[in-house]
């Protein structure tokens, strides 16, 4: 009885039914208030005044509800302050989990982030495109200082087009997680492949880098960029095809839940356990060369540093690099404990921004 689809669990399994003999009593301006007494230890954070709400239907049981209702907690009580009579409980949330206001706000940021990244990475493209001009021209096989800083600008160029289809597709992952099941699956697989290709292209400019660091001059590969282009556009356009082929149901729709249970959000994404820690297994370990890249580069500047003032130079080179190489991906890794919260924002934030 009163028990949600979820298996929800009521505090002390105790639930208060509260009416009048004659009539629905609703919207009052003065809240009824209902106190829970308990002996346990409670996080305020981590409960919740509920009411239960009837199913719509005759095959639906029903659902707990926070609408109307305020929590309030002090030693030994849980104090609700509700604005009509039906029946009430203490639901309890799963600790560290995402409130709905929570849920919201990173949904926001992640929404005007990316959008913000969608449109940069868009015109700088369109830039590079108009300007590129010279790129194609012919070079001397001589030109040993040219080359490197042409194949420089083609890998931002790659990686920018990468960072397009990665916002693109998640963008369109929750407007399209309300159409059929088919157009879902397309869209995850966009989503998947512009993220593998994001983070391989992210590998590419590591690579390029620790070339410039290593050899610095006489660099010119045959074919470099697209040999790069192979692998940071090709392994991860392979992958995803077969997974689509071979097991299309790893892609679909997946629902986002917060701790309360209410509000959840659909988007086209992966269904399947594996399937997401393949993903980030492959995510670590492009984090962690181009982490050790990065800490190879500081180390190189802290021995040319000579000059005064050349610290504050570097700082800005290393941030720079740091956004370049993704190690802010990296934040994936700490949503556990108290870091979930804070590592959600951050990681909302600075890699929605990206572009």
């Amino acid at each position: 009885l009163l028990q949600d689809g979820r298996n929800s669990s009521v505090l002390n399994n105790h639930v208060l039914g509260a009416f009048l003999q004659h009539g629905r009593v609703a919207g009052l301006s003065r809240p009824v208030e209902i106190q829970f007494g308990h002996n346990t230890t409670l996080d305020a954070s981590n409960i919740v005044c509920v009411f239960w709400q009837p199913g719509a239907s005759a095959g639906s049981t029903g659902s707990w509800s926070h609408e109307g209702c305020e929590t309030m907690h002090r030693e030994g009580t849980v104090i609700c302050h509700c604005n009509h009579l039906t029946y009430f409980a203490v639901l309890l949330l799963p600790a560290g989990g995402l409130s709905t206001a929570q849920l919201v706000s990173l949904t926001h940021l992640t929404t005007i982030g990316c959008s913000l990244s969608t449109a940069a990475t868009l015109g700088t493209l369109l830039l590079c495109c108009f300007s590129s001009g010279h790129l194609t021209a012919p070079r001397p096989p001589h030109s040993c200082r040219q080359q490197p800083r042409d194949n420089r600008t083609r890998i931002h160029m790659h990686l920018l087009a990468a960072l397009l289809l990665l916002n693109c597709s998640f963008l369109l992952s929750t407007l399209l997680a309300a159409g059929t099941k088919e157009l879902c699956q397309v869209t995850a697989a966009l989503l998947h492949a512009g993220l593998l290709c994001t983070l391989a292209w992210m590998a590419a400019e590591a690579f390029h880098l620790l070339l410039l660091l290593v050899k610095v001059y006489n660099i010119y590969i045959q074919h470099y960029v697209l040999k790069l282009g192979l692998f940071a556009w090709g392994l991860p356009t392979l992958a995803v095809v077969a997974v689509l082929v071979f097991k299309r149901d790893t892609y679909g729709y997946h629902t986002i839940s917060n701790s309360e249970g209410y509000r959840n959000m659909t988007m086209c994404w992966l269904t399947n356990r594996p399937a997401h820690y393949a993903t980030l297994g492959y995510t670590g370990l492009i984090l962690l060369f181009n982490t050790l890249v990065l800490g190879r580069v500081v180390m190189v500047l802290r021995r040319m540093r000579r000059q005064k003032g050349q610290a504050k130079k570097d700082c800005v080179t290393v941030l720079g690099l740091t956004c370049l190489l993704g190690t802010t991906w990296g934040l994936a890794f700490f949503n556990f404990g108290i870091f979930l919260i804070p590592q959600l924002y951050l990681f909302t934030i600075l890699n929605s921004l990206q572009g």
